[in-house]
């Protein structure tokens, strides 16, 4: 076969790469070793957690062979990390034991409820509330009921974050004793709020924190009720005292049909409130005291 001089001619050559392409491939072949180290990483932390519960991986070099073994040494990790967990929530029980002079037994179904459950709290920030808990009920029996235990097992270290930022913007009126959110005010339209611009105000908790996801979250644990509440019609020149956000305020409402609104803790909610060491929200008084004045003489 004769091949033309004309005939486009046949090359092994590739072309060169355009810059953008060759920047790409520099970047690709410097990710990928960064990539099998943070895999190798990952896998090591998944081990990690695993050997924790008793479990390792088959590639393990343990000396563990049979199943039996197996068996037998993830009960003998879990036993261990419960009595830990035991431990721990002790020495927390220890350091805040209450002293009222008080002698009262607690209730064997109680305590041993209570063991059970919380030998199975692992994070070291629940221990310690599991550990004030103990040390409240065994100066004032009849302070956490089972029902309340069970729900505090189920949250989170977030969840109980989330509590204890809603417990610090709670207000809670003298002589009464469950908490509230307070969120602003209504008035009921008559002839003298008929033309105000003011018949509703209210706070947007999320501005100090509390967002409505953390509102819905809190619904769901059972810790506040699923939906506002209004208060009873305030009597006109009549104070009410209440204590908010660590700030003792007395309302008094201008006119009639002034009734408060706000998100009510549960029996469990209120329970569990006595727990939180609070502090004063300034931001957030300011802000009630600013959404209020329109419908309330505050002192």
């Amino acid at each position: 076969m004769k091949i033309d001089s004309n005939s486009p001619q046949i090359t092994n050559k590739l072309k060169p790469l355009s810059p953008q392409k060759a920047a790409v491939e520099v970047i690709v072949a410097k990710i990928q070793p960064e990539n099998k180290s943070n895999k190798q990483s990952s896998q090591k932390r998944i081990v990690n957690w695993f050997s924790q519960a008793g479990v390792q991986g088959g590639s393990s070099s343990s000396k563990i062979v049979t199943n039996n073994d197996k068996i037998k040494r993830k009960k003998e990790v879990l036993a261990l990390r419960k009595l830990k967990n035991l431990e721990n929530i002790l020495g927390k029980a220890l350091d805040f034991c209450l002293d009222d002079g008080k002698e009262e037994d607690l209730d064997p179904d109680w305590f041993f409820s209570f063991v059970k459950m919380a030998e199975e709290i692992f994070s070291p920030a629940m221990q310690e509330l599991w550990g004030k808990i103990f040390a409240v009920e065994t100066s004032r029996p009849g302070s956490f009921s089972l029902k309340t235990l069970g729900i505090l097992k189920q949250l989170t270290h977030k969840d109980a974050q989330i509590f204890r930022h809603a417990v610090n913007l709670t207000s809670r009126r003298k002589g009464e004793s469950t908490p509230k959110l307070v969120l602003g005010y209504y008035q009921k339209t008559n002839l003298w709020s008929f033309f105000s611009s003011h018949k509703e105000q209210r706070l947007n908790l999320a501005e100090f924190g509390l967002g409505y996801p953390d509102i819905l979250s809190l619904m769901d644990l059972g810790l506040i009720h699923h939906s506002e509440i209004e208060s009873g019609e305030l009597a006109i020149g009549i104070s009410a005292e209440w204590r908010c956000a660590g700030q003792i305020l007395d309302l008094t409402a201008k006119r009639t049909g002034t009734t408060l609104v706000y998100y009510k803790f549960t029996t469990t909610g209120a329970e569990l409130c006595k727990l939180v060491t609070r502090k004063r929200q300034e931001p957030y008084i300011k802000s009630l005291r600013t959404t209020l004045d329109n419908a309330f003489t505050i002192i």
